[in-house]
């Protein structure tokens, strides 16, 4: 006879089924990621970060990006810049579409008299429409820059206490300590891809940055309500263990996570794609690249990250080790008697699917009646008992008002 149809990776990716082992193979995950984020932290301690003008303090120039023959290239206004000054602008970019594009030039702090060459250098060179008159100049403190950073790390310290206190509250303290493990994994990542690729930090940046933090908690704790739902009157049962409910309730959340991750992901391609791509806005690009670093990160974390490394500080709990010892007694002990034969064909059916401790049945059913009679005995584990009494058992309504 031959067995059950073997399900493709999306069709069990659909089913929740427990057929992907993420919690049992969660010594592999913690190898990739923490080799990704070991590197990350290598790069901002040794190499640092790109800082922009509004965090060293600067100069920045700014001229239309239209002359009399035409649109002006951002190579001829490098080439300008450093010959009236004898060295380079930190950066050059277009600002806006049309006859309202701009360019914008920054620098180092420059002094009154290099300003003043650089203003009639670039009106020489490059005619921009209006004159010289059109041709504006600021200069940037870093104390700014260095405001923007102190605040973000004192909201960024009041989100973690926050955070800990409601999932302390709403869940238990162990998944609180693994939703702020995987967060703070995010952090350092994504700030480990703006060292390593170059990318320059502005206010924007770090404004994107807190904002991911809520969105990698919010798909954490979608699969922590799973979590809890699964593992929920466990202590009093032998079928899984609270890894084994953690990692089904994971692949019952997946696909959730999967969609939930890629609809957030297309307007912040789309935000990068127009703001780097066609209007050439440097803050649109800053927030996007920041914004698709974090969500993908955030992502992969609430996965990979949270639930094992809450299942890792559970399985401390001395009740949960002697519940799974209970669990692999009740499976050794079925295995024992269908190897000998003792139970026949139903004990070795039986046998066979305890001994898949990761993958479920994919029978829809026979899940669902299995789980509705875990509940079951949960809720009656809980609920006071009460003896029904014959005479209630045999009343029945009979819609006439008793005297």
């Amino acid at each position: 006879m031959a067995g059950p149809k073997k399900l493709g990776v999306f069709q069990r990716l659909y089913v929740g089924n427990g057929a992907f082992d993420i919690i049992g193979k969660r010594k592999r995950w913690y190898a990739i990621f923490g080799a990704v984020l070991l590197v990350c932290i290598l790069s901002i301690v040794l190499k640092g970060f790109n800082l922009g003008i509004d965090f060293t303090g600067g100069t920045r120039v700014q001229l239309p990006a239209q002359s009399a023959s035409g649109e002006i290239g951002i190579e001829a206004v490098e080439e300008s810049f450093t010959e009236a000054v004898g060295r380079d602008a930190t950066a050059v970019q277009v600002v806006g579409t049309g006859d309202s594009a701009t360019i914008q030039i920054r620098s180092e702090t420059l002094s009154a008299d290099e300003i003043a060459r650089v203003k009639q250098g670039l009106n020489e060179d490059l005619q921009p429409t209006g004159g010289i008159d059109t041709i504006s100049d600021s200069a940037v403190s870093a104390s700014w820059g260095g405001a923007i950073t102190t605040q973000a790390l004192i909201a960024l310290a009041v989100f973690f206490v926050a955070v800990a206190i409601f999932l302390a509250l709403y869940f238990e303290l162990s998944m609180a300590i693994a939703a702020l493990v995987a967060v703070a994994h995010d952090v350092l990542i994504t700030a480990g891809i703006y060292s390593l690729v170059g990318f320059e930090v502005s206010p924007a940046t770090v404004v994107g940055l807190l904002t991911i933090l809520g969105f990698s908690l919010y798909d954490t704790v979608v699969v922590f309500d799973k979590v809890k739902e699964n593992t929920r009157g466990l202590l009093g049962l032998t079928r899984r263990t609270f890894g084994e409910a953690a990692n089904l309730a994971v692949n019952q959340t997946l696909m959730r996570s999967i969609n939930t991750s890629l609809i957030a992901l297309l307007p912040v391609v789309g935000l990068l794609a127009i703001g780097a791509g066609l209007l050439g806005v440097g803050t649109l690009k800053d927030l996007a690249l920041v914004q698709l670093a974090g969500m993908a990160v955030g992502a992969l974390s609430s996965i990979y990250i949270a639930t094992p490394v809450a299942v890792d500080l559970k399985m401390r709990d001395p009740r949960y080790k002697a519940q799974a010892a209970r669990v692999q007694a009740r499976r050794d002990n079925l295995a024992r008697k269908a190897a000998a034969g003792e139970a026949g064909a139903e004990a070795a059916a039986a046998a066979a699917a305890d001994e898949s401790t990761v993958v479920e049945s994919t029978d829809d059913e026979a899940v669902q009646a299995e789980m509705r009679r875990e509940k079951a005995m949960a809720a009656a584990a809980g609920a006071p008992s009460r003896t029904t009494k014959p005479a209630d058992a045999r009343r029945r309504p009979t819609g006439k008002k008793h005297r």
